[in-house]
């Protein structure tokens, strides 16, 4: 779970996916108020997790329509959402990606 790097506290998974669903590339600690940001790292792996949405979905269209690829795709949507709070670090200052 992620840790507020100012006040040191562990932020809960509903508090995380809550604040996921922001616009804003920071996102206030719900303890200390205080902006935090996704490090890069973790953007990264949430970029090549979200890339797996489109890759199934094309598969699907190549190979016809299938249950098999439906559930896959509501699969990978779930496991993104359900983990995502696990591995999300944070840090003071927007890092750049390059």
């Amino acid at each position: 779970m992620p840790v507020c790097q100012i006040c040191h506290k562990t932020w809960s998974w509903k508090q995380t996916i809550k604040k996921s669903f922001t616009l804003d590339t920071g996102m206030n600690c719900p303890y200390c108020g205080e902006k935090q940001y996704v490090t890069t790292k973790t953007r990264k792996i949430t970029a090549l997790i979200t890339f797996a949405v489109p890759v199934i979905m094309l598969v699907n269209l190549f190979f016809g329509a299938s249950l098999v690829f439906l559930f896959l795709l509501i699969g990978v949507v779930f496991l993104f959402f359900g983990t995502y709070p696990f591995y999300m670090k944070l840090s003071n200052e927007e890092e750049t990606i390059w």
